[in-house]
C-alpha cells in the first residue's frame, strides 16, 4: 500500500477572518476594528527529518493557527516549518475595511503570489505535509499559492485545513488543487482555534493517513519461515522481502534457470542491473516460473553512462525486463547528471511505470549533497556491507532517515567469500547453531536491519540462503561479529 505524502497547510486564523467570510467573498458590511497583527517572529529554522514522515507547514498572522500546527505535529511526531513573507503583512495591510490594502489587493488579483522569506530545503525527507492557513474572503491568502508553486510534490499527499472562527474550509482547498496536481489531495477541514487534541487526533486517524509506516531499522524477524522471507516496509509504501538473489554475473540460460530454482526455493525479490546484461534473462526466469507477476519484487539499476538520457533508459530497462511497471530502481553510483537521471525516475513514479527508488553506492557525505535536490526520497539504498565492511555509521544515518539499507556483498564478494567463511568467530558461532556460516552472516544482517541479497546459481546454497529464520543470534554472538569490522573494501566503489 502507498504511502501517502501529506501536506496539510496549517491555516493561521487571522482575527479578521471571523468576519470577512461572506458568500460572496468580500469583506463584512459592518465596520470593525483592524487588530494588531502580532510581531514580526522570528524566521522559522528549516525543518529538520523526521524518518521521512510528517512536516507541518502554516501561514499565520495571529498564532492561531500555530496553535493548531504544533499539535499537529505532536500528534504525528512531524516538524513545523512557518511560512514567512518577505515584506511581513501590518495592521495596514490587513484592514478588511480599506479595499486598497495589501490583503484585499492579492486576494482580487489572480496573479498576485506574494514572495516568502526562506525555503525547505529538505522537502525529500517529508512523507507527510501538514500546510494550513486563515480564510481570506473565504478563500485561502495567495502566499499559499507561491508555496504550493515553489516546489514539487510528487507522490506527496496534501491534506488543507483552515482556521476560521466563522466559516467552513469552502472552496478554498479544492481551489489549490491544480497548484499541486501531482499531489494526492485530501479534503480539507476547517479548525477552530479552540479545537481540542483529541479533536485533531480523530480528524488524523479518520483519514487513514498511515503515518510511520515504514520499519526500515527494526525487522520483524518471527514472521519469516524458511523458504519464505518477510518483507520490509519503505517509505515509498510497499513492501519489499528482506531477502533476494543478487544475479551480478549470471548470464543467459544460466540466470535464467537460476531465477526459476530461486522462485522454486521461495525467493520472490530478484537485484539486476543494467550493467550485469542479463535484465532480459531475469524477466524470462520470471515469466518461465509460472509465479504471477505481483508476488516477485524486482530491482534494476541504470548506470552513469545512462544518466544523460534517463528517460530511454528506463523505457529500455522495462522492455528487456517485459515487464509493466519495475519494484524499485536505483542509480548504480554517483556520477554526472545523477540528479536529473533521479528526477526522471521521480517522473516515471508519477507515470506508473517505477514505484520505488534509489541509489546504490552513496554514503553519507553524497547523500547530504544529493537528497536536498529530489523531491521523493529514496526508498532504499545498497552498498557494500559485509563483517569484514560493517558501515555502521551509514546504517545508523540511512535509518535515521527512513531509507532501508542493502547489503551488496553480503558473504565478502568473490575472492574474498572463503576467507569469510571460513573466519574462526563465525565458523564458531555457526557450529553452535549448526548452520552455515554463510547462514549466520546473512542473519547478523538482517537482525542489523540490512536487506540482503545474496548471489548463487546452486539451488542448494540458494535454499541455504533464505533458510534463516528457525534461529536467532544472541547479543554477544551479534557483538563478536560487530568486532570483526576492518573497514576492509572489497571492490572500488
Amino acid at each position: 500500500m502507498k504511502s501517502l505524502l501529506y501536506l496539510i497547510l496549517l491555516l493561521s486564523g487571522l482575527p479578521l477572518t471571523m468576519y470577512a467570510c461572506s458568500s460572496n467573498d468580500a469583506p463584512a458590511e459592518t465596520p470593525i476594528p483592524t487588530p494588531e497583527p502580532e510581531p514580526d517572529p522570528d524566521p522559522s529554522p528549516d525543518a529538520k527529518p523526521s524518518n521521512g514522515h510528517s512536516l507541518v507547514v502554516y501561514f499565520s498572522c495571529t498564532n492561531t493557527t500555530k496553535g493548531i500546527a504544533e499539535q499537529i505535529a505532536e500528534i504525528t511526531n512531524g516538524e513545523c516549518y512557518r511560512i514567512m513573507p518577505e515584506v511581513a503583512y501590518t495592521s495596514d495591510d490587513l484592514n478588511y475595511n480599506n479595499s486598497s490594502s495589501r490583503a484585499n489587493r492579492e486576494q482580487n488579483d489572480p496573479s498576485a503570489r506574494p514572495a516568502i522569506s526562506g525555503k525547505i530545503e529538505n522537502l525529500s525527507d517529508y512523507d507527510v505535509i501538514f500546510l494550513g492557513y486563515p480564510i481570506w474572503w473565504g478563500k485561502a491568502p495567495k502566499i499559499i499559492f507561491t508555496f504550493l508553486e515553489s516546489y514539487d510534490f510528487s507522490r506527496k499527499t496534501i491534506v488543507p485545513f483552515c482556521t476560521s472562527h466563522s466559516s467552513g474550509i469552502g472552496s478554498s482547498d479544492t481551489d489549490l488543487h491544480a497548484l499541486a496536481a501531482q499531489a494526492v489531495w485530501k479534503q480539507g477541514r476547517r479548525l477552530g482555534g479552540n479545537e481540542t487534541k483529541e479533536d485533531i487526533m480523530n480528524w488524523i486517524e479518520s483519514m487513514e493517513l498511515n503515518l510511520n509506516q515504514s520499519n526500515v531499522g527494526s525487522f520483524n524477524l518471527s514472521e519469516g519461515e524458511n523458504g519464505k522471507a518477510p518483507t520490509v516496509r519503505l517509505n515509498s509504501g510497499y513492501d519489499m522481502p528482506m531477502v533476494g538473489l543478487g544475479t551480478y554475473s549470471l548470464l543467459g540460460d544460466v540466470c535464467v534457470n537460476s531465477v526459476v530454482a530461486a522462485i522454486q526455493n521461495g525467493f520472490r525479490k530478484f537485484d539486476t542491473a543494467y550493467m550485469y546484461n542479463n535484465e532480459e534473462s531475469v524477466g524470462e526466469g520470471i515469466r518461465r516460473s509460472g509465479v504471477p507477476r505481483e508476488e516477485i519484487f524486482v530491482c534494476t539499476k541504470l548506470y552513469p553512462n545512462q544518466y544523460s538520457d534517463a528517460e530511454n533508459a528506463i523505457n529500455m530497462a522495462l522492455a528487456k525486463l517485459g515487464l509493466d511497471y519495475i519494484d524499485l530502481m536505483l542509480l548504480h553510483h554517483p556520477g554526472t547528471n545523477d540528479v536529473a537521471a533521479y528526477k526522471a525516475m521521480e517522473r516515471a513514479v508519477v507515470q506508473g511505470k517505477i514505484r520505488s527508488v534509489g541509489l546504490s553506492n552513496y554514503y553519507v557525505k553524497e547523500m547530504e549533497a544529493f537528497l536536498p535536490q529530489v523531491s521523493i526520497k529514496p526508498a532504499l539504498v545498497q552498498n557494500e556491507i559485509h563483517p569484514y565492511y560493517q558501515e555502521n555509521e551509514v546504517i545508523r544515518y540511512m535509518h535515521q532517515q527512513g531509507i532501508a539499507v542493502e547489503a551488496w556483498y553480503p558473504l565478502g564478494g568473490r575472492g574474498y567469500t572463503s576467507a569469510l567463511l571460513n573466519d574462526e568467530t563465525i565458523s564458531r558461532i555457526a557450529a553452535v547453531h549448526g548452520k552455515s556460516s554463510a547462514q549466520v552472516i546473512l542473519r547478523w544482517d538482517l537482525q542489523k536491519g540490512v536487506v540482503v541479497i545474496p548471489g548463487s546459481s546452486n539451488p542448494n546454497h540458494q535454499k541455504e540462503n533464505i533458510s534463516l529464520f528457525d534461529f536467532e543470534l544472541t547479543d554477544e554472538e551479534m557483538n563478536s561479529i560487530n568486532a570483526l569490522d576492518r573497514n576492509e573494501k572489497h571492490d572500488w566503489y
